[in-house]
């Protein structure tokens, strides 16, 4: 037996259940941030990467239309 005195709480099922869903809300609010974070970093991914193949293909194309030049 503990030396001191323990406080007395309620632990009704529905103060269980009000704590759970709170922690729930809480858990879910968390995901829900995590889930636009990374919506934000995929849109910049995928901005750079078209930036990437827009950026090849001009080079491609100036190659070919400086070599097409030279040639006649």
């Amino acid at each position: 037996m503990p030396d001191f005195p323990m406080p007395p709480f309620d632990c009704a099922p529905g103060l269980r259940l009000s704590a759970h869903e709170k922690v729930i809300q809480i858990q879910l609010d968390a995901l829900t941030r995590r889930h636009d974070q990374l919506e934000q970093l995929l849109e910049r991914l995928e901005r750079r990467v078209w930036l990437t193949v827009y950026g090849v293909a001009a080079v491609i194309l100036a190659q070919a239309s400086q070599s097409l030049l030279s040639t006649h």
